[in-house]
């Protein structure tokens, strides 16, 4: 069955390949991803800033490894804002692991490897409840690969998004003591993890949803103004691709609710 088309098509997110390199750096803030060398690769991520997830999916992987980056964001981006079905989204995520293992073997310098199997597993566990995740060892595979994502690239923005996060949900599902001794989790540490993803992308929507969702998690009505906040300032940036206008709508429907 096809993948569910995004909904927002925009002549603004078709980038040529010379356009893609020329603002290469702008839209890859997040990810840190390095300019692909394999013109297949380079046609992946064509597709998957225009927001065609499918192809960018088929693309990235008649590439091999070398595409596997561009095929893993785009089947976690299409199974986390697109897809409807449970379990499809859930087989996705497990998709993504398996390649991100085998990803790991082939380029154990490669920091997509690491970063996409934390994101899969992260979205998996919030997909089959975070508490049962963690019993089943998820939270630490997760808080591994986004270590590793981190030695291999400090600025790797979105991996620091993904550490916020997951401290924030260890916190919120089995407290700030437990969390500590088991997870190395920490409220300080959480914040932090945000304030330096916005550091190293400033535009980045998702850091400040993802920011606005932990101070709720961590400070429950205390939190409150500030996370409204956050999405205001997310639905007022200009997307630059179909992601950045997925993340946007999100923090726009997380304002109405």
């Amino acid at each position: 069955m096809a993948w569910k088309k995004f909904p927002y098509p925009d002549p603004a997110y078709v980038y040529s390949a010379a356009a893609l390199k020329k603002n290469w750096k702008k839209l890859h803030a997040g990810d840190a991803e390095a300019w692909p060398k394999d013109a297949g690769v380079i046609n992946a991520w064509i597709a998957f800033h225009a927001g065609e997830f499918e192809s960018a999916a088929r693309l990235g992987l008649a590439a091999g490894v070398a595409g596997y980056a561009a095929a893993n964001k785009a089947t976690c981006i299409h199974a986390h804002y697109l897809e409807k079905s449970r379990d499809k989204k859930l087989a996705s995520f497990l998709a993504v692991v398996e390649r991100c293992e085998e990803q790991q073997a082939q380029q154990p310098k490669n920091p997509a490897g690491f970063y996409w199997h934390a994101y899969a597993l992260g979205r998996y566990s919030q997909g089959i409840s975070v508490v049962k995740a963690l019993a089943q060892g998820i939270g630490t595979k997760i808080k591994a690969s986004l270590e590793t994502t981190l030695d291999l690239a400090s600025r790797h923005a979105d991996a620091h998004i993904a550490l916020g996060v997951f401290q924030a949900e260890v916190i919120d599902k089995v407290g700030a003591i437990v969390g500590a001794l088991t997870y190395g989790a920490s409220k300080r540490q959480s914040i932090a993890s945000f304030k330096t993803a916005l550091a190293l992308n400033p535009g980045s929507a998702i850091a400040r949803v993802e920011y606005a969702n932990a101070l709720v998690m961590l400070e429950g009505r205390d939190g409150a103004k500030d996370a409204i906040a956050l999405c205001e300032e997310a639905v007022a940036l200009s997307p630059h691709d179909a992601m950045e206008r997925l993340d946007i709508e999100l923090a726009r429907q997380e304002l109405e609710e």
